[in-house]
């Protein structure tokens, strides 16, 4: 029997937000999506119920919880392209802090006090361990990063005065799409590589550009952990049953403890998709570490939560079977 039974989920129009939000709506939770439609989709708002609303409008916040009876909060609402970050850092500090800060201290004035937040391996900045466990040292080296980690701060004062509930979850690289097709990857403008690439094979894109070539890695491009945004929506649904039946507050690590290159996601999604795909060797990006690999034994451990579709191969079929989609009814 559950004892939470509608869940906010603010960015749930968003990619990985909306599969959450699917996965809840299957187990029978009722959902709330708050979202102001900059980034999310109106074609992915296929479950639950949707209040549009911005995190900077507090009295939006408090209209949502006025109306409905809210139990626990997934916060999927950050801008999230480290680029961009370094360019506009106050862009950043607003949306991603400031605006957090309102969310949280709503829910105080409610009395809600589970929270499940969607957190970033970018937390770490330049890696010591490989794979990283979550004590790893937290030296962010972009503003994306910083933003992260000062919500994950937050969250443990609010947690020591507040008696705040949370899970804080460390994604790696979110990739992958809905088996049904239904939802997918879809932003704009894309900077993710996998969506990227298959851009190139649908012949959206002349080329794929490859941000650095020199990094001390197997072929010189740098080397990331990719998990299936399905798993990260089923460790969601883990965390939250973690926190109904008082769990303590955690932070963890998402990731399938497997690291793949920039050019080993060219080739396999050549292989995936039968197309060419053509790529340039371009200079670094800044904030871009060499290599990030994840040690998810932890959420393993305490949230009983497995990744089931770790398989890159089988991550980008799912990409390219949604991407097709994209293209051809959404006319993207």
């Amino acid at each position: 029997m559950k004892n939470i039974d509608s869940i906010l989920i603010v960015g749930g129009a968003g990619y990985i937000g909306s599969h959450v939000n699917k996965e809840l709506s299957k187990q029978g939770y009722k959902t709330i999506i708050f979202d102001n439609l900059g980034y999310g989709h109106r074609e992915f708002l296929k479950w639950g119920e949707f209040f549009e609303g911005d995190l900077a409008d507090i009295d939006k916040i408090k209209l949502v919880f006025d109306k409905y009876n809210i139990g626990a909060v997934m916060h999927f609402s950050a801008y999230t392209h480290v680029g961009e970050s370094v360019i506009d850092p106050a862009k950043y500090y607003v949306n991603n802090v400031a605006n957090t800060l309102n969310l949280l201290n709503v829910m105080r004035e409610y009395d809600v006090r589970y929270f499940i937040f969607s957190s970033s391996c970018a937390v770490y900045g330049n890696t010591i361990e490989v794979p990283i466990p979550e004590t790893h040292q937290l030296k962010p080296i972009n503003p994306y990063g910083r933003t992260k980690l000062m919500i994950e701060t937050i969250l443990s004062d609010f947690s020591d005065a507040y008696k705040l509930k949370y899970v804080s979850l460390r994604y790696f690289n979110a990739a992958g799409a809905d088996f049904d097709t239904e939802i997918g990857e879809w932003h704009n403008p894309e900077t993710h590589l996998i969506p990227l690439v298959l851009d190139t094979a649908l012949g959206k894109r002349d080329m794929i550009e490859i941000y650095g070539t020199d990094y001390d890695t197997p072929d010189g491009t740098c080397v990331r952990d990719y998990i299936h945004v399905l798993d990260i929506a089923d460790a969601h649904i883990k965390a939250l049953k973690r926190l109904e039946y008082n769990g303590d507050s955690l932070t963890l690590n998402l990731g399938n403890g497997n690291g793949y290159s920039v050019k080993k996601i060219i080739e396999t999604a050549h292989s995936v998709t039968g197309k060419e795909i053509k790529s340039r060797e371009g200079a670094r990006r800044e904030g871009d570490p060499a290599v990030l690999i994840g040690d998810a034994t932890q959420a393993m451990k305490l949230l009983g939560w497995k990744p089931r579709y770790g398989d890159l191969k089988k991550i980008i079929e799912t990409a390219w079977q949604w991407h097709k989609k994209l293209y051809a009814e959404y006319k993207r």
